[in-house]
């Protein structure tokens, strides 16, 4: 396989704009509601924001392609992967944790315990998700690997419809994945909003993992000979088709991220492949002179500056005992509230926010400091 840069500079710049995407949609301004296409589907449907979590997941598995270009056992290689695969778990779980004390109704600081904190989340879902991927790309073949997904999609479909109660499939409280959830997590150790629905929950990990290996194929196709028009065009055509194909098959089995249904799958997959395809087009086949360094900065350290985000978040709200209000949410009603009133004045917030921890990651590149498991 070849490496050149290019191809690099196109990975990073996906995976810096899901991040960039990433920290804009977790983040909005308060004081207004966002735009809708900045906010998650309630249940059914698709949004941007829908778009971010899959893709990430898509860029992670694009990286095994360069993993298992190392020259290393299987044992090495397996032991490596789920060292990397158990930290990111751990990483989530104390992220969920900090900073280990609450903000109490009568704005005094209480210990957070651990018997309620959260299991599962963001970062544990890319944790399993790379586990189980890793497995795959190490001991099959492309075409085996097409099958096995093929497989879960199938697996997961039956699982979901005959294995639930009659005409709960899908329902929020009684889907098979949320009644697997309470049998194996104590309930203080799950989500405790959305009507208590685990959106990360155990079952939805298989389905995940699908979005994983098709960008480790996507990747391994594309790097594994000089890229070209040609090769470009199969992967954005193929996506179309895919996305297409979910399309159809959300009529019989419904687009849900919280669900992540097989139609989510498809959808998010083949658009996935179509933007992969759009920016190696741009930057290693046409080599358009288009500045990438902004993106390219935050795909060179994704998890930290993720991590920033989200701690950086969960401290500020320590302030209010302080102050009678989390920063956050001044800067957001009296700031930006003022200057853009409505959704706009909330893009606006959650867009500063970003540029200050795309700052945090520029500091780490100019320092060349990257932050790897």
């Amino acid at each position: 396989m070849t490496s050149d840069k290019p191809r690099y500079a196109a990975l990073d710049v996906f995976r810096g704009l899901t991040i960039f995407l990433m920290i804009l949609v977790n983040t909005p301004g308060p004081g207004a509601h966002p735009w809708p296409f900045l906010v998650h589907a309630d249940w059914f449907g698709f949004t941007g924001a829908d778009f971010v979590f899959p893709s990430f997941l898509f860029a992670m598995g694009s990286a095994l392609v360069f993993v298992l270009a190392r020259p290393m056992s299987h044992g090495e290689f397996l032991a490596r992967s789920f060292k990397r695969a158990g930290l990111l778990f751990l990483i989530g779980f104390l992220m969920f944790w900090y900073p280990f004390v609450k903000v109490t109704p009568d704005n005094h600081f209480a210990l957070f315990p651990f018997a309620d904190t959260r299991f599962l989340g963001v970062l544990q879902r890319l944790a399993v998700c790379y586990a189980l991927a890793a497995v795959a790309v190490r001991f099959l073949k492309p075409k085996q690997i097409v099958v096995l997904c093929i497989g879960i999609l199938v697996l997961y479909w039956a699982l979901m419809v005959f294995c639930a109660a009659p005409g709960m499939a899908f329902d929020k409280v009684n889907n098979f994945g949320s009644v697997v959830d309470r049998l194996l997590i104590p309930q203080s150790h799950l989500y405790r909003w959305d009507d208590g629905f685990e959106p990360e929950g155990l079952l939805g990990n298989l389905p995940a993992t699908v979005n994983v290996l098709a960008g480790y194929l996507a990747c391994r196709y594309i790097v594994s000979a000089p890229a070209t028009i040609g090769r470009v065009q199969v992967v954005a055509f193929g996506g179309v088709a895919l996305a297409i194909t979910g399309l159809f098959v959300s009529a019989f089995v419904p687009l849900s991220k919280k669900l992540w249904t097989d139609s989510f799958v498809l959808v998010t997959v083949g658009l996935d492949l179509v933007l992969l395809a759009l920016l190696v087009a741009v930057l290693d086949v046409m080599r358009l002179p288009v500045r990438t360094g902004f993106f390219e900065i935050l795909g060179k350290n994704p998890l930290a500056v993720y991590l920033l985000s989200e701690m950086l978040m969960l401290t500020q709200a320590l302030a209010k005992p302080f102050t009678g209000v989390e920063p956050y949410r001044w800067i957001g009603v009296e700031v930006f509230q003022r200057l853009a009133p409505g959704p706009a004045g909330s893009f606006l917030c959650a867009l500063v926010y970003t540029l200050a921890c795309w700052l945090f990651g520029y500091l780490l590149y100019r320092k060349r400091v990257f932050v790897r498991l």
